[in-house]
């Protein structure tokens, strides 16, 4: 009995009918407007209704971000105003000692570098060889310490073989290749047994930013400063060279603290000592330029202790 009353109401339910709301068959003005508006304000960026309004529709990106490829050729790059050796290094992503073998005079001094200086910039860090009469494959690998098979496999240089004979003057990059570092020897005079004496604790010599810093290749550390800013003596000693550099230096000084320690400031724009003459710590001994070889104002600073180059850095308060 329970089946058949529960049978009868199901029947009797699907009979009835539910209400039907009539909808509005079109929308009120205002929002018909504010529609035609939005569509015209599509059509006229350009948009395109062909999909419908209710479609959506990936927006157009108009940047495209390009992936960091590795550089497969040599390029030429023009100094500009600030550049060092050191910062155009982290540009290209190669070390700066191959920026220095694969352009001549900034092979022994990065300081030789000037504005307008074309440089080579090799895709890899390495070596840049010009092959001379007698030269092979084995031989450039043995003298700058990498295996035949590395210049042989470097794409660029056009090698099938670690036997091919190698034409005079034919250029090859070889890569993660090292020459040998040649310290320069300056010659720079010593102080007499009665000249003034260092405290051996060195300043500042200038108040500036550090652009580049000590690094195998370039033996001190560069500050830059406003043209003219005053440049102090990092501590007492004797003036043993004041004047211009053949070395790319330009204008400047050095002091011998009479403690085995010698300190050089270079490209300045002016000095105010003389060779001969008895320094304190901090006076001032020159001003900031931008002589000899330089691409911007700023100190060229140099420590030496018993003839060898020292990190100023470490020796800095």
């Amino acid at each position: 009995m329970a089946l058949l009353l529960v049978a009868v109401l199901v029947l009797a339910l699907s009979q009835v009918r539910l209400p039907q709301w009539d909808l509005p068959a079109s929308t009120p003005a205002s929002t018909s407007t504010q529609t035609a508006s939005a569509d015209s304000d599509m059509d006229a960026r350009g948009g395109n209704n062909f999909f419908g309004r209710d479609t959506l529709i990936r927006n157009a990106v108009p940047f495209t971000q390009i992936p960091d490829r590795p550089r497969l050729d040599i390029i030429t790059y023009t100094v500009q105003l600030g550049d060092t050796v050191y910062d155009l290094s982290q540009r290209f992503h190669v070390s700066p000692e191959t920026l220095m073998w694969a352009n001549g005079n900034l092979e022994d001094n990065p300081d030789l570098l000037r504005l307008g200086q074309k440089l080579v910039v090799l895709p890899v860090s390495g070596v840049y060889h010009k092959a001379v009469k007698g030269d092979t494959v084995t031989s450039i690998a043995k003298k700058y310490k990498v295996p035949a098979s590395t210049i042989v496999s470097y794409a660029w240089n056009k090698l099938t073989d670690i036997n091919q004979p190698l034409a005079v003057g034919q250029m090859l990059i070889v890569p993660s290749g090292e020459k040998p570092f040649v310290a320069r020897a300056l010659g720079f005079a010593t102080a007499p047994n009665s000249a003034r004496k260092g405290t051996g604790a060195l300043m500042w010599p200038a108040s500036a930013r550090i652009t580049q810093r000590f690094w195998s290749r370039h033996p001190g550390i560069d500050l830059a400063a406003p043209l003219g800013s005053p440049i102090k003596a990092a501590d007492a000693g004797y003036v043993v060279a004041a004047g211009w550099s053949p070395y790319g230096y330009g204008y400047h000084v050095v002091i011998d603290h009479g403690n085995q320690m010698q300190t050089l400031y270079a490209h300045l724009s002016k000095f105010s000592v003389k060779v001969g003459d008895s320094v304190t710590r901090g006076q001032v001994i020159g001003n900031v330029g931008s002589t000899g070889n330089s691409t911007g104002p700023h100190l060229h600073f140099e420590v030496r202790v018993r003839g060898a180059q020292r990190n100023p850095l470490s020796m800095l308060p």
